[in-house]
């Protein structure tokens, strides 16, 4: 017998293995800063989607469920990096069995991995990212959404309300606590930024008019001398488009420190409990308001409710503002690999694409033509007895 008659029936036994391994296994991975304040919230995002996946048994529609946890931080910067970030979205195009891009946390991070997984057609679904340019026309730059969608198809799609409610409902909220001037700080990226844009646009019909509008240095170790330039200023409240990542606890603790106990509103980028840790609980209670697309889990109802509970006993641990959300986009993924039928990036996003009346544990709703969810609500949180409590659902 030749060799390579005696080889052949061993080589393609171990060529259908290495290609049934492949048929089998549809991958989810999700790319979130895991080094940094930002751990203690992403690890509750992370603890949805394996709850989710847990809870279908971890197949679908005859393949096997694999999830992986990557990084999209660095220990040089403690919070997200760029370069992480495409290498991430790089990796994820690069590798047949990944479906499904579970991500970003940080709007800036999502603006570097959307045009390169558009392009591979590969599914991108964010629990927490907000800036109103990845989606929406003429909201954002001249060239957002377009520029992030180079296959002409949208890929890309968020269960969390964008910017435009939360940033238009914070400043109705600054009207509410009677403030009719308001000086507005952001952080310079892409979700802080925007936010304080569609504040400052917000403003006037509300009757506000904004004494300052300034992005800070990053960098600083305090912002003593801004302090100084805002009471000059003479507002009735303080907004800050920005996180607890670029520095919002080091503000509120400059404004307390100054004395100005002016209401200080911050909007979902804060409401996790390394705010309250870096800021420390004085310089918070009774002036500082988080504004959040959607309700903190103890007021989630139905669905919602026992996804609280199961969680709790799965990992004996309260869930943060986003481990929701993290759920959800994990449930809707496997519902459309389900509806798919096939281990097919174009075939799971058309069906991502498509999902109408979708009844999870955010309530029942559907996506728009833009990747947007449907649901509108957006609450506003404050810091009593060292935690976050519940205030109200704003614009209702």
């Amino acid at each position: 017998m030749p060799r390579t008659t005696f080889f052949a029936p061993l080589f393609a036994a171990l060529l259908f293995a290495s290609g049934a391994s492949g048929e089998e296994t549809i991958r989810l991975v999700s790319s979130l800063p895991r080094t940094g304040s930002s751990n203690a919230q992403t690890s509750t995002i992370v603890n949805g989607i394996r709850l989710a996946i847990e809870e279908a048994g971890g197949t679908v529609a005859g393949f096997k469920l694999a999830y992986e946890d990557w990084d999209d931080a660095s220990p040089e910067r403690g919070a997200w990096d760029p370069a992480v970030e495409a290498a991430n979205a790089q990796k994820a195009v690069n590798d047949p069995d990944v479906m499904a891009y579970i991500g970003t946390y940080n709007s800036g991070a999502a603006k570097i991995a959307m045009p390169r997984l558009n392009q591979a057609g590969l599914l991108m679904i964010s629990p927490a990212n907000t800036a109103v340019g990845l989606t929406k026309p003429g909201l954002g730059e001249s060239t957002e959404p377009a520029c992030y969608r180079p296959s002409g198809q949208v890929t890309y799609f968020r269960v969390v309300p964008a910017d435009d409610l939360q940033g238009d409902l914070g400043a109705a909220w600054a009207k509410e606590l009677g403030a009719k001037k308001v000086f507005v700080l952001h952080d310079k990226e892409a979700y802080g930024k925007g936010l304080g844009e569609v504040f400052k646009a917000s403003a006037p019909k509300y009757g506000i008019k904004i004494v300052g509008f300034e992005g800070i240095d990053l960098k600083a170790a305090n912002y003593r001398s801004l302090v100084t330039k805002i009471r000059a200023a003479d507002p009735q409240a303080v907004y800050f488009g920005g996180t607890t990542q670029s520095n919002a606890g080091q503000i509120a603790k400059d404004l307390t420190g100054a004395g100005l106990k002016l209401p200080f509103i911050v909007p979902d980028g804060c409401l996790e409990n390394a705010f309250i840790e870096s800021a420390g609980v004085a310089a918070l209670e009774g002036r500082t308001y988080i504004t959040f697309g959607g309700v903190p889990p103890e007021r989630l109802t139905g669905k919602g409710a026992e996804f609280v509970a199961r969680y709790v006993k799965r990992f004996n641990a309260q869930p943060e503002a986003y481990a929701v959300y993290g759920y959800e986009c994990a449930a809707v993924v496997i519902d459309g690999i389900r509806r798919a039928g096939k281990k097919d990036r174009g075939a799971i996003t058309a069906a991502v694409r498509a999902t109408k009346d979708f009844a999870g544990a955010l309530g029942t709703w559907s996506f728009d033509a833009n990747g947007d969810i449907s649901l509108r609500t957006v609450s506003v949180n404050t810091v009593k007895d060292g935690k976050f409590a519940f205030v109200k659902v704003l614009g209702q």
